[in-house]
């Protein structure tokens, strides 16, 4: 199996097997709106569910329970506060997590009590924290704000170090695919955001991008020299660039989610609620859908904006007339100075025997 993933991986480097990733670039448009508008439906209703960090409250950690009954918890918070809807959570084997509006001195003392009282552990095993609004809003403040600094300085960086605003653009709007779906997932899902759910949205920005760089990296490689002859259009080097990087994305994808999912699994099923689950879902989901983008979308983006270009768009034209013309004459592709060394002859075969020189007639 590992010596056929290698000669896959081989076939596509060299150009002997070929997938059509640009070519097929509306399927992934329509793919990717689709998901992003599902996204934005599931942040408009229901929405985000922020955590007690966000909306302020009290939470109350009961530790040492012999049974995790939630419906007990909630049933004793009521019997002391009718109007509160708590917010129950398991953490790990032994401890539940409650958490409520802001409630008076009183209320909290009369809570606590209750809860002791209900789940027959002492009193000290019952501990009651007040987090204010104020400082998931600062949070929330800070984070949106380096948020904006550093889409401005990947603009800048991108363009200069590509050269071309063209790719800066088509990366943010990978950024702005995965950043949407990541959060439009975790609406749907209904978890809680906490700033440990924050974290992990700024993560998988930095993924993406790194992801969606090193395809750049190639397709720039392979288009430097597109101009200068005329047998491949930008599209079909682009193309070739993007599986040139496939098994490239696909192992990193892969060694990356491994841990990811080992954390998330931990964090959910086997520690409960917690920073491990809250900050490894929007990692996994991220990077996940940060693979996706950087191969199917960016740089398909990124030639949709090449090709509306007069040079551009002449020499696709041109390389097209040319070929339509040789296929009617009967006559193969010819060889041009400047073609790539590496790559097939025509997209989607191999370099074969067309890649051979031909003896001459005497």
């Amino acid at each position: 199996m590992a010596n056929g993933f290698a000669q896959w991986g081989n076939d596509l480097y060299t150009g002997r097997r070929s997938y059509d990733m640009v070519g097929r670039r509306r399927v992934w448009y329509t793919i990717s709106t689709a998901m992003v508008l599902i996204s934005l439906v599931l942040l408009w209703k229901p929405g985000l569910n922020p955590g007690i960090e966000f909306r302020g409250g009290s939470e109350f950690v009961v530790s040492g329970v012999a049974e995790l009954d939630q419906e007990l918890a909630t049933e004793t918070v009521t019997s002391v506060s009718a109007e509160e809807t708590p917010r129950v959570t398991s953490l790990g084997q032994s401890s539940l997590r409650v958490q409520t509006a802001e409630l008076t001195n009183a209320e909290v003392d009369a809570v606590s009590e209750a809860l002791a009282e209900a789940f027959s552990v002492p009193a000290d095993q019952v501990t009651s924290t007040y987090i204010g609004p104020t400082w998931g809003q600062d949070v929330s403040q800070k984070a949106l704000t380096g948020l904006v600094v550093f889409l401005l300085l990947v603009t800048v960086v991108m363009t200069l170090y590509f050269r071309n605003w063209r790719m800066a653009a088509a990366a943010l709007l990978a950024l702005f695919h995965d950043l949407v779906i990541t959060v439009g997932l975790y609406a749907g899902i209904g978890w809680e955001v906490t700033p440990a759910t924050v974290i992990g949205f700024l993560t998988i920005l930095g993924y993406s991008l790194y992801d969606t760089v090193v395809v750049f990296d190639k397709v720039r490689e392979n288009t430097a020299g597109t101009l200068d002859q005329t047998r491949f259009t930008y599209s079909e080097q682009a193309n070739l660039a993007v599986n040139q990087t496939l098994v490239r994305s696909i192992n990193t994808s892969v060694v990356a989610l491994l841990p990811v999912a080992s954390i998330l699994v931990i964090g959910a099923f086997i520690l409960g609620a917690g920073t491990l689950r809250d900050i490894a879902l929007a990692l996994f989901v991220g990077m996940l859908v940060g693979t996706f983008s950087s191969i199917f979308l960016a740089t398909p983006f990124e030639v949709t904006l090449r090709e509306r270009e007069a040079a551009i768009k002449e020499h696709t034209a041109k390389v097209l007339a040319g070929r339509a013309a040789r296929a009617e004459d009967g006559t193969g592709e010819p060889v041009v100075a400047g073609a790539p060394a590496v790559g097939a002859q025509r997209p989607g075969t191999h370099l074969g025997h067309d890649a051979q020189p031909r003896r001459k007639r005497r």
